[in-house]
């Protein structure tokens, strides 16, 4: 006897008749979360008279925030309780007082792709779940291809700046010994690659988990500036060859984390030209200067890279992440260094064009629809408008390093040319101390020292660091539109307040 419509049906003792949650109460919660995030969050980012953060200890937080998961739900209007304490206890990063990292502020157009894209919930892998995603994807890289300089190109976004270095040292890998995707490491020469000693940390991390292994990577001096010098890079590769290993790959950096420094890229692609080394250029920070006219020079030579990292989420504010890895190579080495070839989801046999199932150049499966939220701002901006950021995030910096410059107590650690602006802030109780091993010592403790007051009162967020035998000192960096001159002035006032009494 075939069950009627209402019968109720058991399988396995789960009763299989209807939906299981309530779309109503589904659909007001979201309504009145979103309404929450509103007023906490996005009306209140500019608000200089809030907090940039509401300090607590570890032990404390955790008790602040009920994190215990409990075998039955808890009700729609605790849940928003969670949901205030969460935005209450977290940093605000879109608030025009937050320096403490390479991303800040808050971009109206990315947020809303942001929004669409996690109630669409998409993979970009084929076009048949992803249309409009991977086209997006696709545009995007086109135009940001253009703007290195090569004529045509590949790419993929992926999660992070770590992750396309990661990408170019596998691919140049791959380019100087295609067996290695099938036969593995074994029988390969010793294989080494260049970098910055200032690059960043990632480059060491590729290099573990590729089974390169860290003391395959050659750190090339920097002259005072933090910049590649392009002489001692060539007289490296000459002593590997020397010694019988196999040089491979060099990555440039542009715009290195804490300096902000860009390594001559002209200089460098003549010594990988002349040694046929593949280029990565690690422009994840400064690949966005690319887009100013009055700036890109900084990034001379790039369009000789055969790769390049470049993140929107930095200083075009596209939301973390927004990562793009490029490839100057258009005879899909992408596709053929990384393709599995899954047959449930490449399928030869579509009715429509496959070319567009771009999902095995990438080493993920699932992959977030990235680009959309540059694409979004790009469209609501223009590329003027995406200029205009970078111009002025870096004439506020040009403000803030003359400002310095004028005010008792603050030093400057070098002139910059990027966002990145490195001082350290001197006391009263050591201006007229000699700068000998004592006065550096004493120094060196300033900086956390402030740090934790400014954290606690919640004033501002900067971060500081010793770098390279240099103690501990600011690094603020320049990149939301939100911020004025004022903020740059409140923020030399704050650290003198903070700390004038050490």
């Amino acid at each position: 006897m075939v069950p009627g419509r209402k019968n109720t049906v058991f399988v396995d003792g789960v009763i299989l008749n209807g939906p299981t949650t309530d779309a109503k109460a589904g659909e007001k919660f979201v309504e009145e979360a979103c309404r929450l995030i509103m007023e906490e969050v996005v009306l209140k980012a500019t608000d200089i008279n809030e907090k940039v953060c509401e300090w607590r200890p570890p032990e404390q937080l955790k008790q602040l925030l009920d994190l215990e998961l409990r075998d039955t739900g808890e009700p729609h209007h605790r849940l928003l309780e969670l949901c205030q304490d969460v935005i209450r206890y977290s940093v605000k990063t879109n608030h025009p007082r937050f320096f403490n990292q390479l991303y800040a502020g808050l971009d109206y157009y990315s947020l809303v792709a942001r929004f669409m894209t996690e109630a669409l919930n998409p993979s970009v892998y084929t076009y048949e779940v992803s249309p409009v995603f991977l086209l997006v994807e696709e545009a995007v890289l086109k135009k940001m291809i253009e703007f290195i300089g090569w004529k045509e190109g590949d790419g993929i976004f992926n999660p992070g700046g770590s992750v396309s270095n990661m990408y170019a040292m596998n691919l140049a890998r791959y380019k100087y010994c295609p067996d290695i995707k099938e036969k593995g490491l074994s029988g390969l020469p010793r294989l080494i690659l260049f970098t910055s000693a200032e690059c960043h940390y990632s480059m060491k991390k590729a290099a573990s988990f590729l089974g390169i292994g860290t003391e395959n990577v050659c750190f090339v001096e920097t002259d005072g500036r933090g910049k590649m010098i392009p002489e001692e890079l060539e007289r490296q590769v000459w002593q590997v060859k020397k010694e019988g290993a196999a040089p491979f790959l060099v990555c440039a950096t542009s715009g290195t984390t804490v300096l902000g420094a860009f390594d001559p890229l002209d200089e460098i692609a003549d010594v990988c030209e002349r040694h046929g080394l593949w280029l990565h250029v690690d422009a994840s920070w400064g690949g966005s200067a690319l887009m100013s006219r009055k700036h890109r020079k900084l990034l001379h030579g790039i369009h000789r890279a055969d790769s390049v990292a470049w993140n929107p989420h930095k200083m075009l504010m596209a939301g973390i992440q927004c990562c793009a890895f490029l490839v100057k190579d258009k005879s899909d080495l992408l596709k053929k260094c990384y393709s599995a070839k899954a047959s449930y989801l490449f399928q030869q046999d579509k009715f429509y064009d496959v070319s567009y199932d771009t999902g095995d150049k990438s080493i993920q499966c699932s992959r977030r629809p990235d680009a959309f939220k540059f694409w979004m701002t790009w469209k609501a901006l223009g590329t003027l408008g995406l200029e205009e950021k970078v111009n002025r995030a870096l004439a506020l910096s040009r403000y803030l390093v003359e400002e310095i410059k004028k005010r008792e107590g603050f030093k400057l650690l070098m002139e910059p040319e990027y966002a990145n602006v490195c001082f350290w802030y001197i006391p009263p109780s050591l201006r007229e101390m000699e700068e000998g091993p004592e006065f550096w010592a004493k120094l060196h403790l300033v900086a956390p020292a402030i740090k934790e007051r400014m954290m606690k009162k919640g004033s501002l967020m900067l971060g500081y660091q010793p770098h390279r035998g240099k103690v501990n000192f600011f690094r603020q960096v320049l990149i939301s539109p939100q911020v004025r001159r004022e903020d740059m002035d409140f923020l030399l006032d704050e650290i003198d307040l903070l700390g004038r009494d050490m």
